[in-house]
């Protein structure tokens, strides 16, 4: 079915979006059709906003709309210990369970030979530099538990070997609420390695 050419546009470009497929970009262009001219204006400009505003920690690489960004810049974290992650929502995921109270590294991605993705596309630089002067004594490789995230562990488990910081990977293992006779294979094997005493 033919629509008319902005609602066409408009679908194309909510295409383009991760996860969106033809009929959800439909869904979400007639809801913004039936919304007030002042809400759709309100997306408009919250997006680009984030366009003009956003850019990257020149610290840790995470998006933020302040430099130095609000986890380098406060004073209560840790500065010993980076906790590296491939994508700024790992760090949000990470920063949910109140625990962690060091510094974080954003990669912007993991090693992917397959997708063309190899070291010079990531972070990997910046965070080398931290290390190198001075004052880390942990870093925590909190990668996707994925061959591409596990490859990227290794890799830099490697370069930061000769720079004598402690680097530690976390635990991979069976989610809290699951049941055991439903763990595949690698994940029950990930838990047998990392158990811990209690």
């Amino acid at each position: 079915m033919d629509y008319a050419d902005p609602i066409e546009r408009l679908v194309e470009a909510l295409k383009r979006l991760p996860g969106i497929g033809q009929k959800s970009a439909q869904r979400l262009a007639f809801a913004i059709l039936h919304q007030s001219r002042e809400e759709a204006l309100d997306l408009a400009a919250a997006v680009q906003e984030v366009k003009d505003k956003i850019r990257l920690c020149s610290t840790c690489c995470h998006i933020t709309d302040v430099d130095p960004c609000r986890f380098c810049s406060d004073p209560g974290r840790d500065k010993g210990i980076i906790c590296v992650v491939e994508e700024p929502n790992n760090l949000l995921a990470v920063e949910k369970t109140r625990e962690f109270k060091g510094l974080y590294h954003v990669l912007h991605g993991s090693l992917s030979p397959l997708r063309g993705v190899g070291p010079e596309e990531l972070k990997i630089p910046p965070l080398l530099d931290r290390i190198r002067a001075g004052g880390i004594r942990e870093v925590i490789l909190a990668t996707n538990p994925t061959v591409e995230g596990e490859q990227t562990a290794v890799y830099l488990s490697r370069l930061l070997k000769p720079l004598g910081v402690k680097t530690s990977r976390i635990a991979i293992g069976i989610p809290v609420g699951s049941e055991i006779e439903y763990t595949d294979e690698v994940t029950m094997s990930k838990a047998l390695e990392g158990r811990r005493e209690i």
